[in-house]
């Protein structure tokens, strides 16, 4: 089965900055992905990248069998940003209607499509309301309903819960959960680990490298820890190391305000690990 993106050596600078370094990634279909870092880390930029809003500086981006940026397969894509890009003097359903028509979506497929993703993001009875009265967890779930309103074969979803309540969010899972059964592919940001646990598979990113890739139960294993923020935190220790090794030679030993020490201080061990 063909990989709905992949990633190899990207690199990207904003100026002297080198802000991503070496990503290698891949996004299957049927699968939730997650990209787990904290804010800073390069997510970001990586959604940008896969849906063509900025370029790489080098490396290579594959999108639905098309070098990125991916003109030719927007209509196949969804794309929820961080910061909602609707139309605020217009109704949820007129933004709707024309999103779905930039989607090349007909009327007919309009008229089915638009009460079911209102409905799917618990937005039902806000159809004819004008968007400027919404609340900001109202304006997240608008912006994931136009996502979903095509159903893309690849969906793209940068922090989709920021503002939304435990109910909603729970929701919202259920629906990605859904769309994976019915093929579709999901990269989804996040620092949350609740949320990173629900992935099929997880991307641990820290200051624009890739630090770990498995399913979450995997990492967890691998890294020798009982939770995932453990985990998290044992593998950019593990980096650290590294990149201190190849700049000095020299392997660095655990200090007190070190990732290990604050893991175990975590499991009561009190002291330096």
């Amino acid at each position: 089965m063909q990989a709905l993106v992949e990633i190899q050596g990207v690199r990207k600078r904003f100026g002297r900055q080198e802000v991503l370094r070496h990503i290698d990634l891949t996004l299957e279909p049927g699968c939730i992905t997650g990209l787990l870092g904290p804010s800073g880390s390069g997510k970001t930029t990586i959604v940008n990248l896969i849906v063509g809003s900025i370029t790489k500086t080098a490396g290579t981006i594959t999108v639905l069998g098309k070098p990125a940026p991916p003109q030719g397969v927007r209509k196949e894509m969804g794309f929820m940003p961080q910061s909602e890009a609707l139309y605020n003097d217009l109704t949820a359903g007129e933004n709707l209607n024309f999103f779905g028509a930039l989607y090349g979506m007909s009327k007919k497929q309009l008229a089915v499509a638009i009460p079911r993703v209102l409905g799917l993001v618990r937005l039902g009875d806000e159809g004819k309301k004008v968007v400027a009265s919404f609340s900001g967890g109202m304006k997240r779930r608008l912006s994931l309903a136009i996502a979903l309103l095509h159903q893309p074969r690849l969906l793209v979803l940068d922090e989709p819960t920021i503002g939304l309540d435990p109910l909603h969010r729970v929701e919202l899972w259920k629906s990605f959960y859904a769309l994976a059964r019915e093929g579709s592919g999901l990269l989804i940001t996040t620092h949350v680990m609740d949320e990173a646990l629900g992935c099929d598979k997880l991307i641990m990113i820290h200051d624009g490298r890739i630090i770990a890739q498995g399913s979450p139960e995997e990492l967890i294993v691998q890294a020798g820890t009982e939770t995932l923020e453990e985990a998290f935190l044992r593998f950019e220790e593990l980096e650290a190391e590294s990149e201190a090794e190849d700049n000095t030679g020299e392997k660095p030993k655990h200090g007190r305000g070190s990732p290990l020490a604050h893991i175990s201080r975590i499991r009561g061990g009190g002291g330096d690990a």
